[in-house]
Order: structure tokens, then C-alpha cells, then sequence
């Protein structure tokens, strides 16, 4: 029998808009995704108020269903699936149940829009990693918004609300060209409801506003495009002003025909038919809960019903384990993909330990230590790929994997940090390096240059290098560290030695490394 840590499961979440699912194996408290499946349904769409499932929606559902079931068979994972509002508020959804499970071999199981809410708000704490934050939660599905003030695990307030993107498109926004006064009236409906608890969220109050779904995902596309910048490879903790949803609701009004809306903002049409809604929603939660920023979560429904899932095995994410889900996911990454882990966890303290020492001379702030150590545990990723020019490879593995809790800049130095661990140093020929601000460039050769050094001490990877002591001078820094009594220190001191160019030149000092 598998062991809990070998379990795979695939969590499928059946909205009103899309069906969503992901594989993923239970993995050293966390998980590692091997599957990521999407397609948009529309099981809810032209069926008035949600009362029924329309005959033509039930078949794209059920074909999406069978295709799903077949991915997740190929991958040895039996399916968790639930079904949202759409489903939840039609008078003949047991029809589709009874298809699901008779055409697909797919059991349903219809969820309340608070146990909706409950997964939301567990998936997004996990991509988040904000444990120790009172969050502010929303997310905007196709037929109902959810709504959670939660702390750590536990959620203060839930509450979902039959107001969703496609729901108030087939309400509001039907018409071929926009009506004049349709937006001002959707406006209206949309803060009418979520006055009704705006009194209980400010009383409990909130460090973090999140926003989770596609539709919040395409409205801050559509900003950080607008504001010109590349767009990031990923929208995890992305942040955007509520001032700027108030833009894009602006700019999306002014094209009175999903055509204009499609083309001028780059949207595929499916989303462009609702997205005016959806940012209508988005800009009613700001301005009624007097949220100023928001913060995209790209872990929502979906995650939360997978991590809730490994838990029913005993495994998985708890709640009562380390809360750090960045550095559970880096480590996650290191264990799959390196071949000597050991080694690169004591490279991590060494470089830990002489960045406490350096960091002002370095001119870096102290809280950039955590992706120093990210980058000392990720350096050697890349031989999963090839031994061979593994630092490069290090780089497209740690830029492609799915990191939780960490930014795409912030990935983005990770992988920078553990490509320079080795040969050639940073330099504005290469594209990525040169792409980063001046202040990220100084960044990445400062702590490239530490982990060079850690690396050289432990040149015979049996951590016997300790106790590292830094004495800086004017001109000069001299590193000398311990070693574990009997063992020869010479290949450590003359490697750290070798790697030396690059500490020295953005410290302005002449380095030396050796035993004591």
C-alpha cells in the first residue's frame, strides 16, 4: 500500500463560468502539481436566474467532465469535485449529477457558498503564505462572490453572494451595445448587497485585501499592461489599486460592444463578454469595505479543496505545521530536483550566517536574507536537466516551477541569485540580468557573491566548515571559519578562495578566506 506522502488526488472545482482542476501528490507537508486543467463551460449561462441547468450547458459539461476524468485516470488520481452556484441554485441539477456520474464516473458533491468560502480562503492562505495577516478575502466567480475575514485558519466572517460576473452580464449587460445606463445600475445592485455586511467587516477589521478568481486575475493584467511594464510569468501576490480598478471599469465602459471591448483591451472573447461585470464587482468591494489595495491570490477554490482533501488522507498541508509556504514550496522544489540536498542546506547556513555579517557592508536590506537562502537551497536544481551547465538550468527550472508565497520579482531574483552561484558573473549582456533595475542588479551580484563563497566552504560537502567569523577593514575582509576537529580545511579554504572575485568587487575590498 502507498505511503500518505504518495498519494495523488485531483481536486476539480465545476463553477459557473469554468471548470478548473488540478493533480497534484502529497509532498513533505505540501504538494507538487502535475496537472493544471481549465475549461470554460458556461454551465450557467442563459439560463435567467440560475433556476436551470439549460440542455446544451449540461452537454459541454458533461463532455469537459469525461475529458477531465481521463487526464486524472492517466495520472493514477481519483477526483474530489464540487460544484458552486450555478449547480447549487438549479432546480434540475440532479440531472447532471446523475449524468456526471453515470457518463463521466465523476461523483459531485453540491458545496454551500460558506464551505465555497472556507476552501477559497484555505487555498489563497496557502499560496499567500500571510498566516500571521487578518485578510480580507474576495472572490468574484461567474454566478456568486465570496466574501472571508479570516485569521490564520480560522474564518471570522463567510459569507457568498448571488452576484457574479456572468450572472450580472446576463442581467445588466445582455444587449448587443451597452446600454447608457446600465453600468450606474449595476453599480447600484452590486454595493446595495455588499453593504448588508459592511458594519461586521469593519468591526473586525483586516491587514490584507486579497482578491482571487480569473476575473480578478484579468483585471490586473489589464492594469499592469496598461501601466506599460512586461507582463510577469506569474500574478501571485500581485498588487493593484482600487483606484485603478476604477480606471479599467472606466476604460472598459467606453467600448459599448464586447467586439470593441475584445480588441481594444487584448482579451479572448469569452472573458471580454463578462469582464465589465466582474470589475464592476471588484470596484463595489473596494469602495464599500474602503480597501485602497488589493493583493492577487492565483491559489483559490480549487488548491483549498486539494489541500482540504490531503488532509482527510492525514497529509498534506496542516495547520499546525511550519507556516512558511514559500519556504515549504523552495524546499519541496529541492528535494524533487537536487541531487545532494544535504549539501545545499548547509550551504544556506553558511551563506545565511556570513550575510548576518555582511549585509549593511553589502548594501542590502537584512530582509532580502530570504531569498539568499532560497537561491543557496535551489543553486542546484538544475541537475535534474543535466549536470553539465546545471546554473543555467537552475534558472528555467526555479523560473517555471510553482513557488507559493513569493512574488514573480522576487522569484525572479531567486533563480538570478542561483544562476550566478557558479562561472561567468553577472553582466548587461544577458537578458535577464540586464532587464532587472539597477537597484535588483546590485542585488543579485551582492548575494551571488556570498553564495559563491558559501559554496567554496563547503567544497567537500560534508559540512565540516562552521562558525564563520567576517573582520572588515577599510580594504580588506577577512572570512575565517572552524572546522569539524580532524578534518583537513585546506580544499575549503582554497575553493571559497577561487570564488572570491565577486564579493570583492561589489564590497570595494580585497577578500581572504582561511581556517582558524
Amino acid at each position: 500500500m502507498a505511503s500518505p506522502d504518495a498519494i495523488t488526488v485531483a481536486a476539480l472545482d465545476i463553477g459557473t463560468n469554468s471548470f478548473h482542476m488540478v493533480v497534484a501528490r502529497a509532498r513533505d507537508a505540501g504538494f507538487e502539481v502535475f496537472a493544471r486543467e481549465k475549461e470554460t463551460v458556461r454551465i450557467g449561462r442563459g439560463s435567467g436566474e440560475m433556476k436551470m441547468l439549460e440542455p446544451a450547458a449540461i452537454e459541454r459539461g458533461i463532455a469537459a467532465l469525461v475529458r477531465m476524468k481521463t487526464i486524472a485516470d492517466s495520472l493514477d488520481a481519483p477526483i474530489t469535485a464540487v460544484a458552486t452556484s450555478a449547480v447549487r441554485e438549479a432546480r434540475n441539477r440532479d440531472e447532471f449529477i446523475r449524468r456526471a456520474k453515470k457518463d463521466a464516473g465523476i461523483d459531485i458533491r453540491v458545496i454551500s457558498g460558506v464551505e465555497e468560502a472556507r476552501l477559497i480562503h484555505l487555498g489563497a492562505l496557502h499560496g499567500l503564505g500571510e498566516h500571521d495577516a487578518t485578510m480580507f478575502l474576495c472572490d468574484i466567480g461567474g454566478g456568486s462572490t465570496e466574501i472571508v475575514v479570516g485569521s490564520d485558519d480560522e474564518e471570522l466572517l463567510a459569507r457568498s453572494f448571488k452576484i457574479g460576473a456572468v450572472r450580472l452580464t446576463d442581467r445588466f449587460f445582455s444587449t448587443v451595445t451597452l446600454h447608457p445606463s446600465a453600468i450606474a445600475s449595476c453599480r447600484s445592485f452590486v454595493r446595495a448587497a455588499f453593504m448588508n455586511i459592511q458594519v461586521e467587516v469593519a468591526e473586525l477589521g483586516f491587514e490584507l485585501a486579497v482578491a482571487s478568481s480569473g476575473t480578478a486575475e484579468t483585471i490586473a493584467r489589464m492594469i499592469h499592461r496598461h501601466s506599460g511594464e512586461g507582463q510577469p510569468k506569474t500574478f501571485n501576490r500581485h498588487s493593484f489599486r482600487s483606484t485603478d480598478v476604477s480606471a479599467m471599469v472606466r476604460i472598459l465602459g467606453a467600448h459599448d460592444t464586447v467586439e470593441a471591448r475584445q480588441e481594444a483591451l487584448g482579451l479572448e472573447r469569452n472573458r471580454a463578454e463578462i469582464i465589465l461585470a466582474g470589475a464592476i464587482i471588484l470596484e463595489a468591494i473596494a469602495d464599500v469595505f474602503n480597501i485602497d489595495e488589493f493583493i492577487f491570490s492565483d491559489y483559490a477554490l480549487r488548491e483549498g479543496l486539494l489541500i482540504d482533501t490531503l488532509r482527510k488522507h492525514g497529509t498534506g498541508p496542516a495547520a499546525d505545521t511550519d507556516t512558511d509556504a514559500a519556504m515549504r514550496s523552495i524546499r519541496v522544489l529541492a528535494d524533487r530536483c537536487d541531487d545532494r540536498p544535504d549539501h545545499s542546506e548547509h550551504v544556506a547556513r553558511i551563506a545565511c550566517e556570513l550575510f548576518d555579517q555582511l549585509h549593511d557592508a553589502l548594501g542590502v536590506g537584512a530582509d532580502t536574507r530570504r531569498l539568499l537562502q532560497a537561491a543557496a537551497l535551489l543553486a542546484n536544481v538544475g541537475v535534474v536537466v543535466s549536470h553539465s551547465k546545471h546554473h543555467l538550468h537552475s534558472y528555467y527550472v526555479i523560473r517555471n516551477s510553482e513557488l507559493v508565497g513569493l512574488t514573480d520579482r522576487e522569484i525572479e531574483l531567486i533563480a538570478q541569485i542561483a544562476r550566478y552561484h557558479r562561472k561567468g558573473l553577472p553582466k548587461t549582456e544577458h537578458g535577464a540580468f540586464a532587464a532587472l533595475s539597477v537597484d535588483d542588479q546590485h542585488l543579485v551580484r551582492a548575494l551571488s557573491g556570498v553564495l559563491r563563497i558559501a559554496i567554496g566552504l563547503d567544497r567537500t560537502q560534508d559540512g565540516r566548515a562552521k562558525k564563520l567569523e567576517s573582520i572588515l577593514t577599510t580594504d580588506m575582509l577577512e572570512i575565517t571559519f572552524k572546522t569539524t576537529k580532524s578534518l583537513e580545511a585546506d580544499l575549503n579554504a582554497y575553493a571559497a578562495n577561487e570564488r572570491r572575485a565577486l564579493l570583492s568587487e561589489v564590497l570595494g575590498r580585497r577578500v581572504k578566506i582561511s581556517a582558524r
